[in-house]
């Protein structure tokens, strides 16, 4: 006679390998019927972008037929619900679960192409995600995303005005680039800039999201410290391409990031232009920047590698006509970005789990 305790007592023994828990003490397993020999229940992930859940089902039938009945028929449900540890009193970004800040110490390094890969990876997912372009000067979200000439609309919301996020792609999108022609150069004092973040952030409708990815300009600067002032930030990702001079000024970022008053946790380092893949050789790998720069880098500050992504004709391509990699299915770019996305989420729930919870930055200094 199979019981409901007894399943419970099974799965008790099944371990989430990221968080180092047991399901049944983690409060993952819900909603379990026992009919006779037919056993189901619903596994609730903390992302739906999590790259074990294969491995957590088969771990969950194996725990069943080994301390339960090997002959039980197992449906294992799973279920994802995007975790949150927000300490402040969401006054700002209230729907908002997760916060995550795509840095580069430079510019060039290809941030933006995988700030919004990043997004319509964990997208595809099936998590519910905005991109924020905190890039005031150099605005490039809209022209990536096929979002050139269209502008936002307006919307009453308990008496105030908001800005309604452009929608492409499955995510919600917002950038100064919609909002001023592409000819016109942004020529603000960083008091304005700052001013104008603030605004993007507490007057857009963003409603209900898993996360939120802003893709920051480069460098270390005024936005930077703005933002970590004003909104409680998850983690950060940095992105660094193989040379050496990139990775210089990626650990400027890491070091801004780890600052005492600042703190922020980093969620990893990405790779970007880690190899030359040909189209017509996709097994073939040609490192013209040098190789594993940013993965040393990572190794050197403790911190996950969360991946490569191939220097591909078609990412590129993809950017300049507003159909990113991701959308336009092209094998080897689709799944570096799959990968990358899977890899953030993992550490963004690991995150959640294991640091103090994510809090409004006070700089005294």
């Amino acid at each position: 006679m199979i019981t409901k305790e007894a399943v419970l007592a099974a799965l008790s023994n099944v371990e989430e390998p990221d968080l180092g828990k047991d399901l049944v003490t983690l409060n993952m397993v819900q909603d379990v019927v026992v009919e006779g020999k037919n056993v189901s229940f619903t596994v609730v992930l903390t992302t739906p972008a999590c790259p074990l859940k294969e491995m957590i089902e088969k771990a969950c039938i194996t725990a069943i037929h080994h301390l339960v009945d090997k002959e039980a028929v197992v449906t294992v449900n799973m279920h994802a619900r995007v975790n949150s540890n927000r300490k402040d009193n969401k006054a700002i970004l209230p729907g908002v679960r997760n916060i995550i800040m795509v840095a580069s110490g430079k510019g060039g390094v290809g941030k933006s192409t995988v700030a919004v890969n990043l997004a319509l990876a964990l997208a595809q997912e099936g998590a519910s995600v905005g991109l924020l372009d905190a890039d005031i000067y150099g605005p490039s979200i809209p022209i990536m995303l096929g979002l050139r000439d269209e502008r936002p609309k307006m919307m009453d919301v308990n008496g105030k005005g908001m800005i309604v996020p452009m929608e492409r792609y499955g995510i919600k999108a917002m950038s100064i680039g919609l909002l001023i022609d592409e000819k016109q150069a942004v020529i603000w004092r960083g008091p304005m800039a700052s001013s104008a973040l603030k605004q993007f952030i507490s007057d857009v409708h963003w409603q209900e999201l898993d996360y939120l990815i802003i893709d920051l300009p480069p460098g270390t600067g005024d936005v930077h410290l703005t933002l970590v002032q004003t909104i409680p930030v998850t983690g950060a990702v940095i992105v660094s391409t193989p040379q050496a001079v990139a990775a210089a000024d990626a650990r400027k970022a890491i070091m801004m990031f780890r600052q005492p008053q600042i703190n922020v946790p980093i969620l990893g380092v990405v790779e970007n232009m880690a190899y030359f893949t040909p189209a017509e050789l996709p097994d073939n790998k040609y490192y013209l920047f040098g190789k594993g720069g940013a993965r040393k880098m990572a190794e050197q500050f403790d911190l996950p590698f969360l991946g490569e992504i191939p220097l591909v004709q078609s990412i590129r391509e993809g950017g300049d006509k507003g159909i990113p990699a991701i959308v336009d299915d092209e094998p080897v770019s689709r799944k570096a970005f799959l990968d990358l996305a899977r890899s953030v989420a993992r550490n963004v729930a690991m995150r959640n789990a294991n640091i103090e919870p994510t809090k409004i930055v006070e700089m005294t200094a």
